[in-house]
């Protein structure tokens, strides 16, 4: 195999740690501050690791929010760098050239590792996010299939999403819900006052949520408003569960559901404050 020519930044980035580590201690390959971004950028704390992503597009950051909604996640690793050694011989072997710039070899990455606890034991998957305009790139599909060939040799699934598996609705709703998470009352109050809405929303079926919001907000003398948040914090945390793809304000009453392990839920919540 070809010897490699990292440049200095690079190679301060490898004694930084930098794609090492687990959970709230993984440092990213790659953060916003390094590489200017063709959209916006984003630094979103993750309510999983408890640490700070970072995100090159606003196509990486509705990946991260349907990546990190999925129950059997239990660590993302965004900007995941890949063994040099191994990605320049797999660039031999398909006669691609290998990522480079100023006479440098460039270390790839994907966009997410995701660790994940399953019913047949923990697994994990890599995934590239890309525009779907990207792909009629010939050199994007190059470095692609480097990409595809590393994850085939370590026999670990690789995916590649566009915002085409992105449904618009879909993503509305975890944006809303996503931001819901942030609101600063305890879990406590939460669950203290889950039995007051599940009653409500049992007794008016049909009735829109800002409506069963300002009806317990009336009944309880809270703040107007309080309840609705409320509503949505429970639906964050899963404590409340509905079909993600019907949008948020067309849901009514009947349209949630209390989870069925409210305990084993809020343990869990409760040993990761």
């Amino acid at each position: 195999m070809a010897n490699y020519k990292l440049d200095k930044k690079t190679e301060k980035w490898i004694k930084e740690n930098r794609g090492k580590g687990n959970g709230k201690d993984y440092h990213p390959w790659l953060t916003v501050r390094d590489l200017p971004s063709e959209g916006r950028s984003h630094r979103v704390m993750g309510h999983l690791t408890g640490r700070t992503h970072h995100f090159f597009s606003d196509t990486e950051l509705a990946a991260f929010l349907l990546i990190e909604w999925n129950p059997d996640v239990i660590d993302i690793r965004e900007q995941f760098p890949l063994r040099i050694e191994d990605t320049l011989s797999l660039a031999e072997q398909a006669k691609i050239p290998h990522p480079a710039a100023s006479g440098y070899h460039q270390i790839m990455s994907s966009d997410f590792f995701v660790d994940l606890s399953t019913s047949t034991g923990p697994q994990s998957m890599a995934i590239q996010v890309k525009v779907s305009s990207d792909l009629m790139d010939p050199r994007t599909v190059e470095k692609l299939e480097i990409e595809r060939r590393y994850w085939k040799r370590k026999g670990i699934p690789w995916y590649l999403i566009t915002e085409k598996q992105m449904p618009s609705t879909v993503m509305a709703n975890l944006d809303l819900l996503y931001s819901a998470r942030l609101q600063d009352e305890s879990l406590e109050v939460l669950f203290q006052s889950l039995p007051i809405y599940v009653s409500t929303l049992s007794d008016n079926p049909n009735s829109r949520l800002p409506d069963i919001g300002m009806l317990i907000d009336h009944s309880y003398s809270l703040e107007p408003g309080t309840s609705l948040a409320r509503l949505r914090a429970l639906a964050a945390l899963r404590v409340l569960t509905f079909d993600i793809s019907i949008p948020w304000n067309k849901l009514v009453s009947r349209d949630l559901h209390v989870v069925e392990d409210i305990g084993l839920l809020r343990a869990g919540y409760a040993a990761n404050q």
